[in-house]
């Protein structure tokens, strides 16, 4: 039986690329370039890569780059595809149904249209992880130099502190 995430993703590429959170891919491969101090030798891996949006534009611009991800749809869809994409307001929406701040789980019902265009709700459970775990995984993978700050859409900065209003936070690890 699939867990929600692989029933969320079987058939979501398209789709996927239209979210608002993903629009801000040149701008996000800018700052992965600056960090890795445009080095073309070095080579990336881009783990849940999604539909392969940094992946597709960091190879484009010379690097070495691979990108795994549990969903084949998303995996599916074709770099031309990937560029003609564009904003989509409507996009997959969830509703929290409760927030356990003990086990740092949400339970929450995601509703979505698929590529084919038919709309689905899933009951999800998802575990948030904190900076301080986020940091002591790594530790625990060999990185020694780990730094967390927030994501901003298209913009990735080390200038931008994580706050309680981030959407996501930006991890930059050195083995």
């Amino acid at each position: 039986m699939k867990q929600w995430y692989e029933k969320l993703f079987d058939n979501y590429g398209n789709q996927y690329d239209k979210e608002s959170f993903t629009q801000g891919t040149v701008g996000e491969c800018d700052f992965i370039e600056k960090e890795i101090n445009y080095d073309r030798s070095l080579k990336i891996i881009d783990i849940g890569c999604g539909t392969g949006r940094h992946t597709i534009e960091l190879t484009k611009r010379g690097y070495s780059v691979l990108g795994i991800d549990l969903s084949q749809s998303q995996l599916d869809n074709s770099i031309n595809d990937f560029h003609e994409t564009g904003a989509n307001e409507e996009g997959a929406h969830y509703k929290s149904d409760s927030f356990d701040l003990m086990t740092m789980r949400d339970n929450n019902v995601t509703a979505f249209t698929d590529d084919d265009g038919h709309n689905f709700e899933l009951e999800c459970n998802e575990r948030y992880y904190m900076p301080s775990e986020i940091t002591w995984l790594l530790k625990s993978l060999g990185f020694k130099r780990i730094e967390i700050f927030g994501a901003k859409l298209g913009a990735f900065s080390r200038e931008d502190k994580l706050t309680t209003t981030d959407f996501e936070m930006l991890v930059v690890a050195e083995k």
